[in-house]
């Protein structure tokens, strides 16, 4: 007994997706075209549609269309994890190239937000966080040296909050975070393998200890294409 004719559309729809001719995060064709496509009803496209939606392939925007889910990594704002914690639980291959390490004294911008003296240094660290062989973050980082003095280029390496909790034994507990979208400088262009200048995401943010004590500062830059920030919003009653 044949399978019911939305099913099969659904199957043809599935095979577009895997072949990438219905790229990820892009459009699939309108209701119209899918039913000329395979010659059939809008009732049955909109079936075979819904099938994918929950087998979990199609997303829809409401008054903008119907969108095939993609694979970039998902970040959880509310949630407190580094890097290489949010890496290895989707089981990915991480490695962290520090391109820069060296003292500086930080701009007053950065001093202020660290709580620094006036000509106090801080350790300065470039990484380039790769997952899978492919750039995907560039991370600027400002930490006092009055609290890591013992910080050295191999420790940046891995990670740095295994660092800061276990060989320091420091509890961190919050982290303030400001997303906003820009156009990426030529070297972050070509430190994040971008053939062309879009528009990336770049992550401003301190972090503070049990004590209320800011101990690191940070600017992360995030290709869009790769990435993707969620944030789950609970109704206060």
């Amino acid at each position: 007994m044949s399978s019911p004719r939305y099913r099969q559309i659904a199957g043809r729809m599935k095979e577009e997706i895997h072949k990438k001719n219905w790229p990820p995060e892009e459009a699939i064709p309108t209701e119209a075209r899918l039913c000329e496509m395979f010659e059939a009803s809008r009732v049955t496209v909109r079936q075979a549609i819904q099938v994918l939606v929950q087998e979990g392939l199609l997303y829809k925007i409401q008054g903008s269309g119907t969108y095939v889910k993609g694979s970039k990594v998902e970040h959880n704002i509310y949630s407190l994890r580094s890097f290489t914690e949010e890496m290895e639980a989707l089981d990915k291959e991480i490695a962290s190239e520090v391109t820069d390490f060296r003292l500086v004294i930080p701009e007053e911008h950065i001093r202020a937000i660290l709580e620094m003296e006036e000509g106090e240094k801080a350790f300065f660290v470039r990484r380039q966080r790769i997952v899978d062989g492919t750039p995907f973050v560039l991370e600027d980082t400002w930490l006092p040296v009055r609290l890591f003095p013992d910080l050295s280029y191999e420790t940046m390496q891995g990670s740095k909050y295994e660092y800061i909790e276990n060989k320091k034994n420091k509890t961190i507990k919050d982290s303030y975070q400001e997303v906003v979208p820009i156009l990426p400088e030529p070297d972050i262009q070509e430190m994040l393998a971008l053939d062309e200048v879009i528009p990336i995401l770049k992550v401003q943010l301190y972090s503070k200890f049990t004590d209320g004590s800011i101990f690191e500062y940070s600017e992360l830059y995030f290709k869009s294409d790769e990435y993707k920030f969620t944030i789950v919003a609970s109704r206060e009653r």
